[in-house]
């Protein structure tokens, strides 16, 4: 692997499998309440510019469970790119720190932090990409479809940093993935070129969500107004009020499609109790397996595994 991990088409296709064996592995090790723990006396920095629950708790839930200290400084810790260079930031924490961990708005903070840095960098989320995200999604797919071979996956909302990880994952396998979006939602179109253009993955996009989540094996949704972007809420909602996935829209693929959402949900909005709570939902095996991708991709970096 790369020194850090930026982006999911970073990886190659051999590398990407490796992560899934030893996310899966790390998964089974935890269920059996083994002592592993390679990181004893490895700290993390945690750079948190944009504030999440649920990556804070899966990474530092994580790395103490592998041996580590994880140690979160959120946006008036550090004030990164404001009140202190990126560049310095990287350094300083290269200094004190084994890895850095960093959630920010701005993918080139990440890309700057990660040319600083002497230790490796893990992209938490930016506003680009959401890389971490992705593999805990593709390896939940893995786990409750058994493969990926021949399974349509549907993506509908906003052409989000989720659709944009999931376009650079279709650079790396060959995947059947489906955007599902209003018209002046598309995702970023030169990265969707990119991805077409290298010729791996089927990838199309709908905008009738009935007709673009017929025979889908997997459905995805996300909130339809991200943090950045709550005034546009409002507006957003009347945009999008098709594009709801509720009960009536999943009868319209497979009967044992998977429901997946990143969390956290905006209940009665992009998605209803109905799915969310359905037997076909499994959004809260796939919040567990952040924790599981993520700690595969620390060890691989930190080169433990």
């Amino acid at each position: 692997m790369n020194k850090d991990f930026l982006h999911v088409n970073d990886l190659s296709n051999s590398e990407f499998n490796e992560l899934m064996d030893l996310s899966k592995w790390i998964k089974s090790q935890f269920a059996e309440n083994s002592s592993f723990n390679p990181l004893k006396n490895k700290t993390m920095a945690m750079v948190f510019a944009k504030p999440s629950a649920r990556t804070r708790i899966s990474f530092e839930t994580g790395f103490f469970r592998l041996g580590g200290h994880a140690l979160f400084l959120g946006p008036n810790d550090i004030g990164i790119g404001k009140r202190e260079s990126v560049a310095d930031v990287a350094r300083v924490l290269s200094k004190f720190n084994d890895i850095i961990m960093a959630r920010l708005f701005d993918h080139n903070h990440i890309l700057e932090l990660s040319k600083h840095a002497s230790v490796p960098v893990i992209n938490g989320l930016t506003d680009h990409n959401h890389p971490c995200q992705i593999m805990a999604d593709i390896f939940t797919v893995i786990e409750k479809k058994g493969s990926l071979k021949d399974l349509k996956i549907s993506y509908i909302g906003d052409g989000n940093n989720i659709v944009h990880s999931w376009l650079e994952l279709c650079m790396v396998l060959p995947l059947n993935f489906h955007i599902i979006c209003p018209e002046s939602f598309k995702p970023d179109m030169s990265l969707y070129d990119a991805a077409k253009s290298k010729g791996l993955s089927n990838i199309e996009i709908h905008h009738d969500p009935t007709v673009g989540i017929q025979q889908s094996d997997v459905v995805y949704t996300d909130v339809w107004a991200s943090m950045g972007q709550k005034e546009e809420a409002d507006e957003r909602r009347k945009v999008f009020e098709k594009y709801q996935v509720n009960s009536k829209l999943m009868q319209h693929a497979n009967s044992d499609a998977i429901f997946m959402h990143c969390l956290p949900a905006e209940r009665g909005v992009e998605v209803t109790d109905s799915v969310c709570d359905s037997k076909q939902s499994v959004i809260f095996d796939q919040a567990e397996n952040r924790m599981h991708a993520q700690n595969a991709i620390i060890l691989r970096l930190m080169g433990v595994k």
